[in-house]
């Protein structure tokens, strides 16, 4: 009797527990910073639902409006980078980077009315970058004084955009690019080789700037991630406070996940304070650009999409022009968005897109331009994006049977020229949606969808066209699935039809 009544006690006490603390918190696992632990992760459905982000890559080096990097190449003599410091601001031994910071003010930065508008042109997470390569921080850090709150702006703009996209309603990221930035600010020690200063060094040789700058490296410190131990136990100690105090939904590395043990023991600090955060449950991403994720984190890839379905939720991070803002730049167009994103939904990838701003914080009149394209296409055709998984194949038409370029980062590149009898798939349940992936100048033909396919063996029920109440014409022949030119077409270029099955 008393082994039965302590069993009953016992499994009374269980069901109290059960009663007010969820299951997953009780029986939450956590990572620790090992390749086994990490093979546990599994992909947010946030994240798989999403499908589409923008990002802001932001910071002091859109100043003297020349684009990308121009915190280091300023110091490299005979860049024209270089040329134009030289001509605009004065010699780097006098005129340095530490300089630029205090120009940008960010006058005209208004981040709830830009997240408001982010979240109509159709994103559903926003990230903010909190460092890039210069090592100027944008959020109140307390161990780096070189901040956006004591410096520059004289704001929290990490902060600021996050608390922006929660009141939208978007999960909130930050990327990381400091773990490069060992190597890539040494040219700051540099001096010219030619020229009337010749020999004189570069601001960055003053020690008194070592905090900026970087302290010098070795010899043999000259890959994209320092091997200095110092240096990286200096990025832990920074990415762990930017982690600690925003809690992002997502973090990204503009490398591999950086320096072995001591990265893995980031990732695993990441992964498990979310799990405390969020009841037992871990709906952190990582995301970084390492090729073979193998369900660990999100693969990310820098400026090119992947060229077949992955089993992994993946993402291409990329930008509407440069990465920074730069004078006369081209951009994409807002139809190359659209099809960018639906090529990439289709192999089970996300978009995450920078919008580029001026020095100031705003858009200018084209970039708007850009996002009113889209933001007209994504009310219409989102269900075919948001929540979809991928079908049997991604696409059919004759920029699937292309060869591409590849890309720098892997996959190949992200901005390719479609034409209209290019199609592109993704489904949601019993649904399956097909993209025309430019406007159709005569009937549409889906020899995927024909009644004899290998990829088909269901009959059509019914077939729609998104952003559009017309009755279409429509047959499922033995080779294809064959609709007629709809009469009146959508403002937009790319075309979404609906196709149901019968059960």
């Amino acid at each position: 009797m008393k082994k039965n009544t302590c069993k009953l006690i016992c499994l009374a006490l269980i069901a109290f527990a059960l009663s007010i603390v969820p299951v997953s918190q009780l029986f939450a696992q956590t990572f620790k910073p090992t390749e086994e632990s990490f093979q546990q992760y599994k992909y947010p459905e946030w994240f798989r639902d999403a499908k589409f982000g923008i990002w802001a890559h932001w910071g002091p080096q859109a100043v003297p409006r020349q684009g990308d990097w121009y915190a280091k190449k300023m110091y490299q003599e005979g860049d024209a980078d270089y040329k134009y410091h030289v001509a605009n601001y004065g010699h780097p031994s006098k005129f340095g980077y530490k300089d630029i910071i205090p120009l940008w003010k960010a006058e005209r930065w208004d981040p709830e009315q830009l997240m408001a508008l982010y979240k109509k042109v159709g994103a559903k997470y926003f990230v903010s970058m909190a460092t890039h390569h210069d090592n100027f921080f944008l959020w109140n850090s307390k161990i780096h004084k070189w901040n956006a709150v004591n410096m520059g702006p004289k704001k929290d703009v990490v902060g600021l955009w996050q608390k922006a996209a929660k009141k939208e309603g978007l999960k909130f990221g930050v990327s990381e690019h400091l773990g490069a930035s060992y190597t890539w600010f040494q040219a700051s020690r540099g001096a010219d080789k030619t020229g009337p200063l010749a020999g004189v060094p570069y601001d960055g040789t003053n020690e008194e700037f070592a905090d900026l700058y970087h302290p010098k490296t070795s010899p043999d410190d000259k890959a994209w991630l320092t091997n200095n131990p110092e240096n990286q136990k200096n990025w832990l100690a920074c990415i762990t406070e930017l982690i600690d105090m925003y809690k992002p939904d997502l973090l990204y590395s503009d490398s591999e996940l950086p320096f072995g043990e001591v990265g893995r023991t980031m990732l695993a600090h990441y992964y498990n304070q979310d799990i405390a955060n969020n009841g037992g449950k871990n709906e952190a991403v990582y995301t970084c650009k390492m090729r073979a994720s193998n369900g660990r984190w999100v693969q990310d890839v820098e400026r090119g999409a992947l060229d077949s379905i992955s089993p992994f939720p993946w993402q291409t991070d990329t930008s509407i022009g440069d990465w920074y803002y730069r004078t006369g730049q081209k951009y994409m167009t807002g139809t190359q968005v659209i099809q960018m994103l639906i090529d990439i939904v289709s192999k089970n990838g996300n978009l995450l897109l920078n919008v580029v701003q001026t020095p100031e914080g705003d858009l200018e009149p084209d970039v708007l331009a850009i996002l009113d394209v889209i933001g007209k296409w994504t009310p219409a055709n989102g269900e075919g994006i948001y929540g979809t998984r991928p079908w049997k194949i991604y696409g059919e038409g004759p920029s699937s049977a292309k060869k591409q370029e590849k890309g720098r980062f892997g996959g190949v590149k992200d901005v390719r020229p479609y034409e209209a009898t290019d199609i592109r798939f993704t489904s949601k349940g019993q649904t399956l949606y097909a993209f025309c992936m430019g406007t159709p100048t005569g009937d549409v033909k889906i020899t995927s969808l024909g009644k004899t396919s290998k990829l088909n063996d269901k009959k059509i029920a019914s077939v729609k066209m998104l952003g559009s109440t017309e009755k279409l014409v429509w047959k499922q022949e033995a080779d294809a699935l064959l609709i007629t030119k709809p009469a009146k077409l959508p403002e937009w270029e790319v075309i979404t039809f609906k196709v149901e099955f019968k059960k």
